[in-house]
């Protein structure tokens, strides 16, 4: 029987070679293996395609019993693991927190399982009237978020 440690531990014997990362590993009812990769410069359909027929051999007659489906982890979808945080310093994210706010703003920093998004607020100095837009850090743990994803903004 093919189980999602097997498949990750697959995976993980071809990543060795590739400068790629495992982004997650599903298994669904309607017998379907799902594998996400990603890497910092996009993914290649080539390499999908290798790492499905890596796949395929690793697991032998019993992969025919699946549908196997491997691809990117997508653009804009919500990032699973750290490396995905990482690749993205310096982009705009949409962080929605634990109570459900969404805050946008760039992410300037990724500190293992910490990580910060600089946004802008309106303050009003002390002795002025009205109000500017200021520089506000904040700080966030990936294991408290709801999720994080990347903005693609197009000039």
């Amino acid at each position: 029987m093919i189980t999602t440690d097997k498949v990750r531990e697959i995976v993980e014997e071809w990543l060795r070679n590739n400068d790629y990362f495992l982004v997650d590993v599903q298994m669904t009812d309607d017998d379907r293996i799902v594998v996400e990769i990603d890497h910092a410069d996009g993914v290649w359909i080539e390499d999908c395609a290798e790492l499905s027929r890596f796949l395929q051999e690793r697991l032998g007659e019993e992969v025919g019993d699946y549908e196997l489906e491997v691809g990117s982890a997508g653009l804009g979808q919500p990032f699973k693991v750290e490396q995905q945080y990482i690749n993205h310093v310096g982009d705009q994210v949409e962080v929605i927190d634990a109570d459900g706010t969404k805050i946008n703003g760039t992410l300037k920093q990724v500190d293992g399982r910490l990580f910060t998004v600089t946004t802008q607020e309106k303050q009003v100095p002390e002795g002025k009237k009205r109000p500017v837009k200021v520089d506000v850090d904040k700080h966030f743990s990936m294991d408290e978020v709801k999720s994080t994803k990347y903005i693609l903004i197009i000039k």
